[in-house]
């Protein structure tokens, strides 16, 4: 099974298919370069040209493996203890909000009708800011009544969860629709 944005080990892929791509296309510039050289004897040659101008999608495969690098996948032994405790909530794990002046890790988003909450292991990621900038997200999109809240603290953020998918399956609303447009948008928003 793919895994896709959203799911849990996705940042792990991410980085490994950016570093792959990354040797492939450098590699190929340089295999230009060298073959242009070879050919005329020469650096002033058609390859050359057409090197240089592979240098610009390999330094944006760059930049997003930069990007991504410093952030981690969760753990399977989290994602799992997560997951047992919220089959009732649309759930997404290994997001890195963005916004104009940060980049936020969010390990794992749980999402039950018009509530997100989300933990963040990260200690220096400001929790009121992603929430702050998230809500004026949702706010732009038409979702005005989102309550957003993040948690640092682990156990804190699985009894909120916890509490979420209780009170989704005492009301048993078929909200999926709705929750799915919202994850939508976090994933819009995330690397």
């Amino acid at each position: 099974m793919k895994i896709q944005k959203g799911d849990a080990g996705y940042l792990r892929r991410r980085k490994r298919l950016l570093i792959l791509e990354a040797v492939v296309s450098f590699g190929l510039v340089a295999a230009l370069i060298i073959a242009g050289y070879v050919t005329t004897k020469t650096k002033l040659n058609l390859l050359t040209v057409v090197a240089v101008l592979g240098c610009l999608p390999a330094s944006r495969i760059l930049v997003n493996l930069i990007m991504v690098m410093p952030h981690d996948s969760i753990d399977e032994a989290t994602e799992l203890e997560i997951s047992a405790v919220t089959e009732e909530l649309t759930m997404a794990y290994d997001l890195v909000i963005t916004s104009e002046k940060k980049a936020m890790p969010v390990a794992a988003v749980a999402i039950y009708n018009n509530t997100i909450c989300g933990y963040v292991p990260v200690k220096k990621v400001d929790v009121d800011y992603a929430a702050k900038h998230i809500k004026s997200i949702m706010k732009q999109n038409q979702f005005d009544k989102v309550v957003v809240k993040f948690f640092h603290d682990y156990k804190a953020f699985l009894t909120r969860a916890e509490g979420m998918n209780n009170i989704a399956s005492v009301e048993q609303q078929d909200t999926r629709k709705h929750e799915e447009m919202i994850k939508g948008l976090l994933l819009d928003i995330s690397l």
